[in-house]
């Protein structure tokens, strides 16, 4: 049993958010899903009663790394600081990752993208150290968005 599983935050849309993570991920899955209670229990948030009988949490796994969904509300959102690295084999990887991912232009950059559901996604090759080695690499990794080898 894995002693960490990252906990992510979503404003009411974590059934379609894992989803759309489940498809982009090979061997990727949904394990287990939990409802807020259909009664109207005191001490729950108006919120809370709101959402009697939708998804609560979804516990899932992208490429067998474990994750949990909440869903809950628009208190908390994701920011930059916290970020998922996608260990890339090649460009072809980088580019299908980075299609699927990247829906915030303006969050681009040195390999970093965010999806349409804020959550940031760092899309790198599994030789970063390697590439990092050559000559001006840093100075090349922060002129661009997308990561390109070649460009190294």
């Amino acid at each position: 049993m894995q002693k960490i599983t990252a906990n992510l935050w979503f404003d009411g849309n974590a059934k379609e958010a894992v989803d759309y993570y489940v498809s982009v991920f090979p061997d990727s899955k949904i394990t287990s899903t939990e409802y807020y209670p259909k009664t109207t229990e005191e001490g729950l948030a108006d919120f809370q009663q709101n959402l009697a009988g939708d998804v609560l949490s979804i516990e899932f796994e992208l490429s067998g790394v474990p994750f949990v969904a909440i869903n809950a509300g628009s208190e908390f959102k994701f920011t930059e600081a916290t970020s998922f690295s996608i260990s890339c084999k090649d460009q072809a990887e980088i580019d299908y990752y980075w299609e699927k991912l990247s829906k915030v232009p303006e969050s681009e950059q040195c390999g970093w993208c965010k999806d349409q559901y804020g959550l940031s996604w760092q899309v790198v090759p599994e030789n970063m150290g390697e590439l990092m080695s050559k000559p001006d690499a840093f100075k090349k990794m922060m002129q661009m968005h997308k990561l390109i080898i070649a460009d190294f």
